[in-house]
C-alpha cells in the first residue's frame, strides 16, 4: 500500500493532555489545538519522506523503513528511532516512551500516539 499522498486533519481526540504530558508549552499547545495540519508523505518504496504544516510551523521527518533514523519530535527535539511496517498499511514506531501508529485505510489516515495511559488520535483525509 503506497501512503503518498496529502492528508488534512479531520479530527483529534485527546490532544491537550497528550500534548502537556509530552512536555508541549502551553502556548504551543493553545496555538496548536484549533488548527487543521496538513500532512504531505511521499513514499519511495521503503524511503518515506513527512512534512506535516501546522499554522507556521513546518515539520520535516524523513526515514527508511527498518534502518535506525533520526526524527524530530514534537518538542522540536530530534530523537534516534527505527520505523517498522505492521502489514502492509502500518507505519510503528517508539519516540521518548511514545508509541506511535499510523494506519491508513482508503482515503483516512490514523495516527494514534500512546504515552503512559494516554492516547491521542488524528484522523486525517486525503485531498
Amino acid at each position: 500500500m503506497n501512503f503518498s499522498g496529502k492528508y488534512q486533519l479531520q479530527s483529534q481526540e485527546n490532544f491537550e493532555a497528550f500534548m502537556k504530558a509530552a512536555g508541549v508549552p502551553d502556548d504551543i499547545i493553545q496555538k496548536g489545538k484549533d488548527v487543521k495540519s496538513v500532512s504531505e508523505i511521499v513514499q519511495n518504496g521503503k524511503h518515506f519522506k513527512l512534512t506535516i504544516s501546522t499554522g507556521t510551523r513546518v515539520l520535516v521527518n524523513e526515514f527508511t523503513l527498518g534502518e535506525e533514523c533520526e526524527l524530530e519530535t514534537l518538542t522540536g527535539e530530534k530523537v534516534k528511532t527505527v520505523v517498522q511496517m505492521e502489514g502492509n498499511n502500518k507505519l510503528v514506531t517508539t519516540l521518548k516512551g511514545i508509541k506511535s501508529v499510523t494506519e491508513l485505510n482508503g482515503d483516512i489516515i490514523t495516527n494514534t500516539m500512546t504515552l503512559g495511559d494516554i492516547v491521542f488520535k488524528r484522523t486525517s483525509k486525503r485531498l
